[in-house]
C-alpha cells in the first residue's frame, strides 16, 4: 500500500507538469492578451476624453515605446516564453500563484476571498443530495417495480433534464420576482452587520434558498439511480439468498448485508463529490444570484486574460483532483479490505 501511495504522489509531478505546459503553451496563441487589453483601454479612454495613464497612447502616434516596453515587463513580457515558464514552475513549486494583473491582490488572497461564496453553494448542495439521493435509492430498490418505483424515476429523470441554469431563471422570476418570498442577490442582506446571530442564520438561509434549489434539483438524480443499480445488484446475489433461508428479517439483510456492499461505488465516490462540491461551483449559477465565488472568479480571469489567476487556480485545483482521486482509490480498502492494489 505504501508503495502504492509514493508511486500515485509521484505521478503527481508530470500530471501537474503536463497540465500547466499545455494552459501555458495555449495561453501564448490566445489573441487580445493583458498588454493589449491595458492598450485597447487607453485607446477607448482618449477617443472618449478620458485622459488615462498620460501619454500612454497617443493618437495616430500609437505608444510611446519606452512606454509600451514598460508595460511589457510589468507583466513580464518583456521575457521569452521559456523563461517566463520556468518562472511560474519555480514559483509553483513553492506554492506561490503570483499575483493578479488587474486586481492588485495575490492570486492566493482572491481565492480565499472567493472560496466561502463556493463552499457555501458546494456544502449545501452536497448535503442535500446524498442526504435525498441514498434513502430514495434505497427505496426505490426495495420497492422495484412498483408505482412509486416508476413516480419517482420519472420525477427525477425530469429534474435532471431541467439546466440548473433555466430552473434558476424560473425560479428568480417566480419566487424571486412575482411572488417576491426570496431575494434575487447576493448571500447576505445589506444590513447583515447588524444583525444578531439568529437573524443572520435565517437571512443567509433566505438568500441561499433559490440558487441551492437550481444546483440541487438534477444533482441527485445520478447518485439516486446509483444507488438504486448498487441495491438491485446485490438483492440478486447469492449470498442474500443463503441470509433470507437462513431466517433472518428482510431489514436484517439489507442494512446488514445488503447495505455495506451496495455502497461500496457510492462511498468511494464520496472523496471526490465533496471536493468537487467546494470547486466545482456552477458559474452560470454564481452569475444568475450574482454570487461572487470562485467560478465567476475563473470566467472573469479567462475573459480579462488574467493570466497568474487562470494558471493559479488551475494548478491548485488539479492538484487538489490528484489527491481527491487517490483518496478515492484508498477508500475502495476502507470499505473492502478484500481489494488489493498489486
Amino acid at each position: 500500500m505504501l508503495a502504492y501511495v509514493l508511486k500515485r504522489l509521484l505521478l503527481f509531478i508530470p500530471t501537474l507538469l503536463g497540465v500547466l505546459l499545455v494552459t501555458f503553451v495555449v495561453i501564448q496563441f490566445v489573441p487580445g492578451g493583458p498588454v493589449e487589453q491595458y492598450l485597447a483601454e487607453a485607446r477607448a479612454n482618449v477617443r472618449g476624453g478620458v485622459e488615462s495613464g498620460g501619454s500612454n497612447y497617443r493618437g495616430d502616434q500609437g505608444v510611446d515605446p519606452k512606454r509600451l516596453a514598460e508595460i511589457k515587463a510589468l507583466y513580464g513580457f518583456d521575457k521569452p516564453a521559456h523563461e517566463r515558464l520556468l518562472q511560474m514552475l519555480g514559483q509553483f513549486a513553492r506554492f506561490d500563484l503570483g499575483r493578479s494583473f488587474f486586481q492588485n491582490k495575490d492570486v492566493w488572497t482572491l481565492i480565499l476571498e472567493k472560496l466561502p461564496v463556493s463552499i457555501s453553494l458546494g456544502l449545501w448542495t452536497f448535503l442535500i443530495s446524498y442526504g435525498v439521493a441514498v434513502p430514495l435509492g434505497v427505496a426505490k430498490a426495495v420497492r422495484a417495480g412498483t408505482r412509486f418505483d416508476l413516480v419517482t424515476t420519472l420525477l427525477i429523470l425530469v429534474g435532471y433534464a431541467i439546466p440548473g441554469f433555466v430552473l434558476g431563471v424560473a425560479l428568480l422570476v417566480v419566487f424571486g420576482g412575482q411572488l417576491q418570498w426570496f431575494p434575487l442577490r447576493g448571500l447576505t442582506s445589506a444590513t447583515w452587520d447588524d444583525m444578531n446571530w439568529g437573524a443572520r442564520i435565517v437571512d443567509y438561509l433566505w438568500h441561499i434558498t433559490l440558487p441551492v434549489t437550481a444546483m440541487v434539483l438534477g444533482s441527485f438524480a445520478v447518485t439516486a439511480m446509483l444507488t438504486k443499480n448498487a441495491f438491485l445488484e446485490e438483492i440478486r446475489k447469492q449470498y442474500v439468498l443463503t441470509a433470507r433461508a437462513k431466517g433472518l428479517g428482510e431489514r436484517q439483510v439489507l442494512w446488514k448485508h445488503i447495505f455495506r456492499n451496495a455502497l461500496i461505488p457510492i462511498v468511494t465516490g464520496l472523496p471526490a463529490a465533496f471536493i468537487g462540491a467546494f470547486f466545482a461551483g456552477s458559474l452560470l449559477i454564481e452569475t444568475l444570484f450574482s454570487l461572487d465565488g470562485l467560478g465567476l472568479l475563473g470566467y472573469e480571469s479567462v475573459i480579462r486574460r488574467d493570466y497568474p489567476v487562470v494558471l493559479g487556480t488551475l494548478y491548485i485545483f488539479t492538484l487538489i483532483g490528484l489527491l481527491t482521486k487517490l483518496i478515492s482509490d484508498l477508500c475502495y480498502v476502507w470499505v473492502d479490505p478484500r481489494v488489493k492494489f498489486d
